[in-house]
């Protein structure tokens, strides 16, 4: 599977990530750890929600359709 997963910072709550992986447990403790040079200065990091994928266009195509201005406007609306 493949997940299309959403954080939000617990020290600074207007930041926010989106990102993909087939690992969730490992990447969301990845992004807690300062492992993702683009999350460590945010840390800790919530996990809002995550969408499983079996095809991986499909998910990676989610993935940068959340990335761009009307996908963050749904985000917003659905997801934070």
């Amino acid at each position: 599977m493949y997940y299309v997963y959403l954080l939000r910072s617990l020290s600074h709550p207007d930041q926010k990530y989106v990102g993909i992986t087939q690992d969730l447990k490992k990447r969301h403790h990845d992004h807690n750890s300062g492992f993702s040079k683009h999350t460590a200065k945010y840390m800790p990091w919530e996990l809002v929600t995550y969408h499983a994928f079996q095809d991986k266009t499909k998910a990676y195509d989610f993935e940068r359709y959340l990335k761009t201005g009307s996908g963050k406007a749904f985000a917003s609306k659905r997801f934070w």
